[in-house]
């Protein structure tokens, strides 16, 4: 079974014919300008910036047949699967459901809610819309990874402390080894990114591992 020698806390060896790979959210209107991001007042070319790395990791998955599966935060647009505790928190230019340049923000159908060109997903690949910041709360994610018998994940997306973390603390209650490529993430503050890792493999990997994609890529 592949390893990755340098992953941290320890190596992590997985079963390349029970893995999967989770992108989180990439999407236009977390990752373009006019999306949500930039009203939440952000600069939004620092999620861009990890696209080329998060395509290479898709193709390499690809090539060995692993499943794809990708996230897209969004909500129905009657906002019915959206709380007021979620559309009202913070002070953005414009809250979910508005109007923005891209549509509607984060409301499934409209142009910003949709994955960049450059990570589209092909025929047989999952997408997930996910109400929430994790991926396992009001999907259908866990039975289609237990359909497949899915132990190991490996992630990427974005942003790595809110949606990529929340997404692998569910996953490792759920009893999955998760592997969190660090260049192929990241946060509006880099600072949390950094934290976020931290805290993932901290006492011997209490939420999971953290490696390169060239550490993958050896593997």
């Amino acid at each position: 079974m592949p390893t990755l020698t340098r992953a941290q806390p320890s190596a992590f060896t997985f079963d390349a014919r029970r893995t999967a790979l989770i992108v989180i959210d990439m999407q236009r209107d977390f990752i373009e300008p006019g999306g949500f991001g930039e009203a939440l007042g952000n600069d939004v070319s620092l999620l861009a910036s990890i696209v080329p790395t998060v395509a290479r990791l898709i193709a390499h998955a690809r090539a060995r047949g692993w499943l794809v599966v990708h996230t897209r935060e969004s909500h129905a647009p009657d906002l019915s699967d959206c709380p007021d505790a979620k559309r009202r928190r913070g002070a953005p230019h414009a809250r979910i459901g508005d109007v923005g340049p891209m549509g509607r923000i984060l409301v499934r159908g409209e142009p910003g809610n949709a994955i960049v060109d450059e990570l589209a997903p092909v025929a047989g690949e999952i997408v997930v819309d996910k109400p929430g910041k994790g991926a396992f709360y009001a999907t259908h994610l866990a039975q289609e990874l237990a359909q497949r018998a899915v132990t190991h994940l490996v992630f990427a997306g974005v942003t790595t402390e809110v949606c990529v973390q929340t997404t692998m603390r569910e996953a490792n209650d759920r009893g999955f080894d998760c592997v969190l490529i660090e260049d192929a993430t990241a946060s509006y503050i880099p600072a949390f990114k950094i934290a976020t890792i931290d805290m993932i493999r901290s006492q011997g990997g209490i939420v999971g591992w953290t490696a390169t994609l060239a550490d993958l890529l050896e593997a």
